[in-house]
């Protein structure tokens, strides 16, 4: 029979941090909420925290049929934005 210890070396981590971007203060957040069940309020929770914790203000929401893709237009007008968050899954 053969006995062992449980115990190991803790050895350095594998992976290291992300770089984080530029600062978030005085950017606009835009949301592309999908109008699926509760994305829309989600989205807009998630974007004022974020802008509450970063000094950037919520500057453009938007609606569109999960079921298409985004008109270019409504990309366009998305893309002014320097953070856009969106999706929301089934």
């Amino acid at each position: 029979m053969r006995i062992y210890a449980p115990v190991g070396a803790v050895g350095p981590a594998a992976i290291s941090r992300a770089v984080t971007g530029p600062t978030l203060a005085g950017k606009r957040i835009g949301i592309l909420d999908n109008s699926k069940p509760n994305a829309g309020l989600l989205l807009q929770r998630l974007a004022e925290g974020l802008a509450a914790r970063t000094g950037a203000t919520v500057g453009l929401v938007e609606r569109k049929n999960a079921a298409l893709p985004a008109p270019d237009d409504l990309l366009a007008r998305l893309a002014e934005a320097e953070v856009v968050l969106t999706g929301s899954a089934d």
